[in-house]
């Protein structure tokens, strides 16, 4: 089970900074290959990695794990709370806004014409 927000973060923050995962990963001390996996959401950091990242960043973890980073910091910070998701599939969590949360109720009560129409407009595929 992955943790989609802290993945997100992972990718935003680097980029950021300015950094690349070969940068990043020599500062942690892993290959490359493991710390682009924990961009993508294949593997979750150990809490030592965790831990590192967050002082590399200058962020604190829960805002690491739950809240959306950017370089310039915490996007949201005070319009919280969130409310936990998972993506029935992959089991991976996801922390949506009430603003998101609305948007999914609306989808799934739209008729099948809506939804379609929806994909179209956000560029998505069926």
């Amino acid at each position: 089970m992955s943790n989609i927000q802290l993945a997100a973060n992972l990718r935003r923050l680097r980029i950021d900074h300015g950094y690349t995962q070969t940068q990043i990963s020599g500062r942690l001390n892993i290959s490359r290959q493991a710390y682009s996996n924990y961009e993508t959401g294949k593997r979750i950091p150990d809490l030592d990695i965790i831990i590192r990242i967050a002082d590399i960043y200058h962020v604190t973890l829960e805002e690491l794990i739950l809240k959306p980073c950017t370089g310039a910091g915490v996007i949201n910070q005070n319009t919280g709370p969130y409310y936990i998701g998972m993506e029935i599939e992959s089991t991976d969590t996801i922390y949506l806004t009430k603003e998101e949360v609305d948007l999914l109720i609306h989808y799934r009560n739209a008729e099948e014409d809506d939804r379609k129409l929806t994909h179209r407009v956000l560029n998505m595929t069926l």
